[in-house]
């Protein structure tokens, strides 16, 4: 039987693939029946269970696996240059001026159609740079809880770690993301391009177990808005915490979490 287009997808009759739910650029979802199986993917949706959508084929399935696992390392690439060639505009450009994404593109040394093969818009794009950044900085927070070995230490390395980010080299940098993100509703605080107090809240889940907190999650969500709310201060008054503010709010985090205790 030949192939029907759909919206873009050549489907054909297939066994033993269950629903597949897929959700296209324009908003809606398109349900694949059981006895279809998708034979083509549009550039712009991501893939999901690449395994479950595309069984094993003998060599044609291993073929296009491969092709697929090579597209992607592809495109995830192209992303990385993107964003960290968006992040490079916006130091040059500061917190005024807006960069293009003709300036971001060839920054990055790629074409408009990479671009858009990715990203809608160049707000888009910007959202994407500070949920990297708040991944960054979850990963910088990590490192530093490594190097302590008890509950409070690693509490106390937490806050350190946030807070750093209102000294002068990283803070310049965080302003003016922000500021290019502000349009869109997303900060830190907020989390509308990914939340940074959730983000770092889960990093306190394992210590404040070992203080014995009942609900560590709960109390970790709070204490997570609460330091990032600070840091946000900071940074908009384009001041640094001194060490006495670092430990003033890392023993308010410790007595949230002392209250909290069984």
């Amino acid at each position: 039987m030949r192939p029907h287009q759909i919206q873009g997808f050549d489907l054909v009759p297939d066994k033993g693939v269950g629903p597949v739910q897929l959700r296209l650029e324009v908003g809606f979802g398109l349900e694949i029946p059981c006895h279809l199986r998708l034979l083509s993917f549009g550039e712009n949706i991501l893939l999901v269970d690449k395994n479950a959508i595309l069984p094993e084929l003998g060599l044609v399935g291993r073929i296009a696996r491969k092709a697929v696992a090579e597209r992607e390392a592809e495109y995830a690439g192209e992303i990385r240059r993107l964003l960290d060639a968006a992040l490079d505009q916006v130091r040059r450009a500061g917190p005024k001026a807006r960069p293009r994404v003709a300036d971001i593109v060839a920054a990055a040394g790629l074409s408009n159609d990479a671009f858009y093969r990715h990203f809608r818009s160049k707000d888009a794009l910007m959202a994407a740079v500070l949920a990297d950044g708040v991944e960054r900085l979850a990963d910088y927070v990590t490192h530093r809880m490594s190097k302590e070995s008890g509950p409070e230490g690693r509490v106390r390395s937490w806050v350190a770690a946030i807070l750093a980010q209102a000294e002068p080299a990283s803070a310049a940098d965080t302003r003016a993301v922000l500021c290019q993100t502000g349009a869109l509703g997303a900060d830190l605080v907020s989390g509308q391009a990914g939340s940074a107090p959730q983000r770092l809240a889960v990093l306190l889940y394992e210590p404040f177990e070992g203080l014995g907190v009942r609900e560590p999650e709960s109390c970790a969500g709070l204490v997570a808005y609460a330091i990032v709310g600070k840091l946000s201060e900071y940074l908009w008054s384009n001041t640094e915490p001194a060490p006495e503010d670092v430990d003033r709010l890392a023993r308010f985090c410790l007595s949230v979490a002392a209250a909290q205790a069984q």
